[in-house]
């Protein structure tokens, strides 16, 4: 067991705490990859040595700190890869750590009943074709024959879909660290249904992140999305802007895009959040003109009301669908 694949809780304090939990990550083993928005994975086979204790154990040494030094819980997945700790993570409850079973034999047990779409980059229409063609669990496929793989997802496709099935990862941890970004979080109340609601979340979202963007002169460029389902479990999207901004409605446009992509009509959503990635100078940036007039109005706008803002205060002016 020599992976552990970190999720940690997302909270109004995440943002500000992020760097302070890597650096904790990294006092047991400097190979830490971040993944933003809300997790690490950690190669922790030195450190297994070093400190004598097994990844679960570390794993539960990690939760105890994160929680009483930042308040932060956490789950955790552990496996003998990157691909496996992942895929464990995934059925872990906060304050749990999941271990995928020791040896071979073990390995092929976690995987084999599970549906193809959990294997990290299967996308929704591999996972269709597959099933298409019978192909619907990790075992099915993993016993399939590599030439009926390869017809239905190409040569090299089918190979490394053979392989991960029958649990071989080629993928290393990769040291790097979080790139600044800034986050904003909408939890609901209670469990929500309703998309006028969910697309009004995220719109509030967009706005508050265009505004600290402006605030501190700096754009970006990519934007990601976090849905938090009311079973825990999370999908995250992210958009590569058409060029760096902080303008609240190519950030709402954006946003509302990657929502609807995912379908989510009768979805119990506990929580969304937005986090606006690749932060730069936005005296460094550059805008397309258009020559729309709709769109420099709406831009001459939100100049007028970030000054109101400054003045009044961050609730003075606020969208109409907001002020409801």
């Amino acid at each position: 067991m020599n992976t552990l694949c970190v999720r940690f809780l997302l909270t109004p304090m995440y943002e500000a705490v992020l760097p302070q939990l890597l650096a904790l990550l990294g006092e047991f083993t400097p190979q830490v990859e971040a993944l933003l928005p809300d997790g690490a994975l950690m190669d922790v086979s030195g450190a297994r040595r070093y400190f004598g204790r097994s990844a679960v154990e570390l794993a539960a040494l990690i939760r105890v700190r994160t929680l009483a030094l930042y308040g932060v819980e956490c789950a955790i997945g552990a496996g003998p890869s990157p691909m496996l700790a992942r895929m464990a993570l995934r059925g872990a409850a906060p304050g749990v750590t999941r271990a995928v079973p020791e040896g071979p034999d073990g390995v092929r047990e976690f995987l084999a009943d599970r549906p193809v779409g959990e294997l990290p980059g299967i996308g929704r229409a591999t996972a269709r074709t597959l099933c298409e063609y019978g192909l619907d669990s990790l075992g099915k496929v993993a016993a399939a024959p590599l030439s009926t793989l390869q017809r239905l997802v190409g040569a090299r496709a089918g190979r490394e879909l053979r392989e991960k099935a029958r649990g071989i990862d080629r993928t290393r941890v990769v040291p790097n660290s979080a790139a600044r970004s800034l986050a904003v979080e909408r939890p609901f109340p209670r469990d929500e249904l309703d998309p006028f609601r969910h697309r009004r979340a995220l719109l509030s979202g967009a706005e508050e992140l265009g505004v600290r963007m402006r605030g501190e002169e700096q754009v970006c460029r990519a934007l990601t999305l976090t849905v938090r389902y009311a079973d825990r479990s999370t999908t995250v999207r992210t958009r590569t802007l058409p060029e760096p901004t902080a303008h609240s409605t190519a950030l709402t446009t954006a946003a509302y895009r990657m929502y609807e992509a995912l379908g989510l009509q009768r979805a119990r959503v506990r929580a969304v959040a937005l986090r606006a990635e690749g932060l730069g100078p936005a005296e460094h940036a550059s805008h397309q003109l258009t020559f729309d007039p709709a769109d420099e109005k709406a831009r001459r706008i939100e100049e007028v009301a970030d000054r109101a803002r400054e003045k009044f205060g961050p609730g003075a002016i606020v969208p109409g669908t907001l002020a409801a």
